[in-house]
């Protein structure tokens, strides 16, 4: 989808086009009338449509505040040409990073019946069930964008992972890795390039993945910690996308809403998989994409 525009309408004929679609998607096949397709939030709510190449409007969708710290998306419509093509994802993606800057924790949204998997494949879990809207069954769904805890948890939490990697994981060592930050939403690793130069004077390719995997790993552990759980965590399966050399300041940065996948069953003796994606960047350009599923198995109980 390159030199598509993703942003908020911003004229009057945009405006008109971006309800259109709402309603043409949401409200027509069930013979409701124009306008159904609005209510009283909408000047207090963020709008966003992405726009094709010629101005075509292929997807929209909104969001607003909620109290309790989180935000609720409405209104997600694809028209017919552009679904299952990822204009619904890039949507939702943008506007979670909205949310993110909000300071919200977490995102819930009604889905129908038929959207389930869209949803559930980025991430979201069902909490119950919503009211029909013209026949139609809704499910309430809910992720978080943001760990429980404080802001000193957090620091404690980057100590304890630091420390665990120097531990346990030498490579960590000689790579010189290090956390540059986390705010609870977005952990942020960095490794010097002369540790880890090759001899195009550029990034290791091993390096990188390395770089990625222990961010996805430190973020899953991260995760852990704030759910009071414990684990054994191990790399089941990757992949990697290498776009550019990474020739200067390598950083890793890894958000809460990349990582999908319910870790709550490991409390009862389970084992947990959950998807996570990392991206590395060269002086704050994107250089790789790497998306690793990760395992966590219960730690066996010690017997005498």
């Amino acid at each position: 989808m390159r030199h598509w525009q993703l942003r908020p309408p911003q004229t009057p004929q945009e405006w008109q086009g971006y309800y259109q679609l709402r309603w043409q998607v949401l409200r027509a096949p069930w013979q409701q009338p124009p306008g159904s397709e609005r209510d009283e939030l909408e000047a207090r709510a963020y709008h966003l449509m992405l726009l094709t190449p010629d101005g075509a409007i292929a997807a929209v969708g909104r969001l607003h505040q909620l109290e309790q710290g989180g935000a609720q998306i409405r209104y997600m419509a694809v028209a017919a040409e552009y679904q299952g093509k990822g204009a619904g994802s890039k949507v939702l993606a943008a506007l979670e990073m909205q949310a993110v800057q909000w300071g919200c924790s977490y995102i819930s949204l009604n889905a129908r019946d038929t959207a389930l998997q869209f949803y559930q494949r980025l991430g979201y879990q069902q909490t119950g069930a919503a009211p029909q809207l013209y026949g139609i069954a809704h499910v309430v769904m809910q992720k978080h964008i943001r760990l429980a805890g404080t802001a000193e948890q957090h620091q404690l939490w980057c100590k304890q992972l630091a420390d665990t990697w120097q531990q346990t994981i030498p490579l960590s060592h000689y790579m010189q890795l290090a956390i540059s930050s986390f705010d609870g939403n977005e952990l942020r690793c960095a490794a010097p390039l002369a540790p880890n130069i090759n001899l195009h004077q550029t990034m290791f390719a091993g390096s990188i993945y390395a770089l990625a995997t222990l961010t996805g790993w430190g973020m899953l552990y991260l995760q852990l910690q704030a759910l009071g759980l414990h684990g054994d965590q191990v790399l089941a399966d990757a992949g990697i996308r290498y776009l550019r050399p990474v020739a200067a300041e390598p950083q890793a940065r890894c958000a809460l809403q990349h990582c999908s996948g319910a870790l709550t069953a490991l409390a009862e003796g389970r084992k947990v998989v959950q998807q996570i994606k990392v991206q590395i960047f060269s002086a704050g350009e994107l250089a790789a994409e790497f998306n690793g599923r990760y395992a966590v198995l219960p730690q066996k109980s010690e017997t005498v």
